[in-house]
């Protein structure tokens, strides 16, 4: 979740709209046959004209996350990816849907149960996991480091834009489903279909309340981020650190 951005210009109106077919290693070039799940990317489905990608890859990610979420991030995940490739296709960009729904799909695995004793940024707790997911299912490390970057740094404002689509999108996605950045770009019949597919109820409360109780056993880990809001809100007792107050009380005489 960020705060009000500067899009990245988008790619010339000429342009057509790509989505490239997936960059996971084929088979052929990869270990023996049963080794690994096939990775590409299979029959394609689509919602409100969104591709939406159905490898093997893609079935066993879902799998995970519907695992270990309950229907809020569980669906949010899924409107995160859908309004990300969205805003990708509009504006022209060339990313691979595959990086991109795994990204949408594990960045909020960090709220999750499973790391509710993490010591870490609940967004490396997701990056993490997805890159470990990936590897071990034969994606080369360079992509799956795009997937590590895209969750890493989908609270942080402005930098994600300035990267790689498969990182970039992940925060457009993000930034419209929580926060409502381009919230009324977004074609109504488009908006309705994904909602219809992917419900909201209550989502405002819920998604605070799940940042609230994901983050309240580490709050230092919200320093500097706009998480830090959630436990000024919501966790009785929190302190803000203050980082002017850090530096003037620093070890350094002067």
């Amino acid at each position: 979740m960020t705060t009000e951005h500067t899009p990245a210009d988008p790619a010339p109106a000429d342009r057509e709209p790509t989505v490239p077919a997936s960059t996971a290693p084929d088979p052929a070039d990869a270990a023996p046959a049963g080794s690994r799940p096939d990775s590409r990317p299979g029959s394609a489905r689509s919602l409100a004209g969104i591709p939406v990608p159905d490898s093997r890859l893609v079935r066993e990610a879902t799998e995970l996350v519907r695992d270990l979420t309950d229907d809020l991030i569980y669906h949010h995940s899924h409107r995160v990816y859908l309004f990300g490739a969205h805003h990708g296709i509009r504006h022209g960009l060339d990313f691979d849907p595959e990086l991109l729904y795994v990204g949408a799909l594990f960045h909020d695995l960090g709220l999750t149960g499973k790391f509710r004793t993490s010591p870490q940024r609940f967004e490396l707790d997701g990056a993490d996991e997805a890159r470990a997911f990936l590897t071990a299912r034969g994606v080369p490390e360079d992509r799956a480091r795009l997937v590590w970057e895209g969750i890493a740094l989908h609270t942080t404002p402005e930098i994600p834009h300035r990267m790689a689509p498969e990182v970039a999108l992940v925060t457009a996605g993000v930034e419209l489903d929580v926060l409502g950045i381009g919230h009324d770009a977004l074609p109504p019949e488009t908006r309705d279909a994904v909602v219809a597919a992917h419900p909201r109820p209550d989502f405002k409360r819920r998604i605070l309340h799940a940042f609230h109780t994901g983050l309240a056993h580490r709050p230092a880990t919200t320093f500097g981020n706009v998480k830090a809001d959630v436990l000024d809100r919501f966790e009785a007792g929190y302190t803000r650190p203050n980082f002017v107050r850090i530096i003037e009380d620093s070890a350094w005489p002067a």
